[in-house]
This record gives C-alpha cells, structure tokens and sequence, in this order.
C-alpha cells in the first residue's frame, strides 16, 4: 500500500499541475471572448474605459518619461564607451536608436506599467472580489468579464504604443544630447548615423511588441485579480503573484519576438 502510495503521487501531482494549467488557459479564453464579444456589440462601458485611459496612460508619462530619459543616457553612454577608433563615431547614433526602438523602450516601459498598473488592477479586482462585490455585480445580472475586465484590456492595448512611442522619442533625444555632452558628437552627425541604419520596420516592430505587452500585462492582472481568495493576505499574495507573471510574460514574449518578426 505505501509503495502504490509513493508511486501515485509523482501522477498526481503532474495531473494537479495540468489540470491547474487548464483552469488558467480556460478562464483566460472566457476573459477574452468576453472582450472581443463586448467590443463588437459596443457594450463597454465607455467612461469606465476612458478613465482607465487615463489611469493607465496620461498618469503613466512622467514615470515612463524618466525610464526613457535613463534609457538613453546609459545607451549613449555605454555605446560611446565601446566604440574604438576604428570605427565611425555617427555609428553610435544607430546603436542607440536601434536599441531604444527594438528592445528598451517596449520592454522598460511594459516593466514599468506591470509594476504601476498591472499590480494596481490586481490589487483592486482582489479587493473587490474578498469584499463580495463581484458576486454584487453578478447578482444584479451585470458580468464582470464586460464591466470590469473588458475597459481595462482595451484601455492597456490602446495606451502602450503611445506610451513607447513617446519613450523611443525621449530616449532618442536624451541618448542625443549625451552623445554631445559626454563625446562631443554633434546633433547631425548622431542623426546622420540613426538614419543610415534605419528600416521602417524597426518602428512597426516596437509598435507590435508594445502591443502584445499592452495585451498581455491588463489580461493576466485581472484574471489573478478575480481569482484572489482568502481575505487582505490572500489580496497580497496574489498580487506577488500576478506582478511576477506579469513580468516573466514580457520577457518570454520578447524572447520570442526577434524569431518570428527578425529571423
């Protein structure tokens, strides 16, 4: 009985973590058919969605504006550092656009919303959930899918491309005065090499990453948000948890971006 015991539970254990994994995947797929359902028959709330517009977006700037601000600095910085003399000084113009573009502006500022917005949703949705409101919602026959959840998702993809936009803007204008600052490189010679290696597509892919984070970042904050059980710990908890899927979400979708979009 004991050896069957011991057998089993390797089984059982591989079956809880399945069956978990089925319970995430399953209410993730209701919570975004709920949304594309309620955006196609024009049932989101429209000032709840405005609000979360701002929350998420115009609150967002000075924190995001300060990450793209060091983001270029250091970029600037460390590329002046790495440059010898035998290759031209307009090139750093390019390093530093292409990795404010490609990679520092979307995933800084994604890092930055997880920990500003996507921990705030999670902790709100939590809260609600510990104090019965959303049972309120569903008694009074409204689904929190739609009122709650499906703002929340548009407002995230409508704002993070702007938001990197601006970020690969700033970055590049602070990258640009450090390079005059520290190396003594002339605001057209720096341009002169940000443009001579520029494709259009660089700006197309930070645009497409920041909206995949856009997407991914307010999704799984409201999903841990609604599943939040066992009171103001259980609130704490499950926002750890959600701000560290959050972040290990960003980073294996930007792994997997240079495959698909660069290869």
């Amino acid at each position: 009985m004991t050896g069957t015991a011991l057998h089993e539970r390797p089984v059982r254990a591989v079956g809880r973590w399945w069956g978990l994994w089925a319970e995430h995947g399953g209410q993730l797929g209701l919570l975004v058919w709920a949304t594309v359902r309620a955006t196609f028959q024009m049932r989101v709330p429209f000032r709840d969605f405005v609000n979360q517009l701002y929350v998420m977006g115009v609150q967002s700037i000075p924190i995001v504006m300060v990450t793209a601000i060091l983001s270029g600095i250091v970029t600037s910085q460390q590329g002046g550092y790495q440059i010898t003399a035998t290759v031209p000084l307009y090139v750093l113009g390019s390093v530093t656009t292409k990795s404010l573009a490609l990679e520092l502006a979307p995933v800084l500022t994604a890092v930055v919303l997880v920990g500003r917005v996507g921990a705030r949703i999670t902790a709100e949705l939590g809260t609600m959930m510990v104090s019965e409101q959303i049972d309120a919602y569903r008694s009074l026959g409204r689904d929190p899918l739609i009122v709650l959840g499906a703002p929340r998702i548009l407002a995230g993809v409508l704002v993070m491309p702007l938001l990197v936009g601006i970020a690969n803007i700033v970055g590049l204008f602070s990258g640009m005065v450090s390079a005059q600052l520290s190396l003594g490189l002339s605001f057209e010679t720096f341009l002169f090499g940000a443009r001579l290696f520029w494709f259009s597509w660089d700006l197309l892919y930070s645009l497409l990453k920041s909206l995949a984070f856009g997407f991914a970042i307010p999704i799984i904050a409201i999903h841990m948000g609604l599943r939040t059980r066992g009171g103001a710990e259980g609130v704490g908890s499950t926002t750890t948890a959600s701000v560290m899927f959050q972040t290990l979400t960003v980073f294996i979708v930007d792994a997997m971006f240079p495959s698909l979009f660069l290869g």
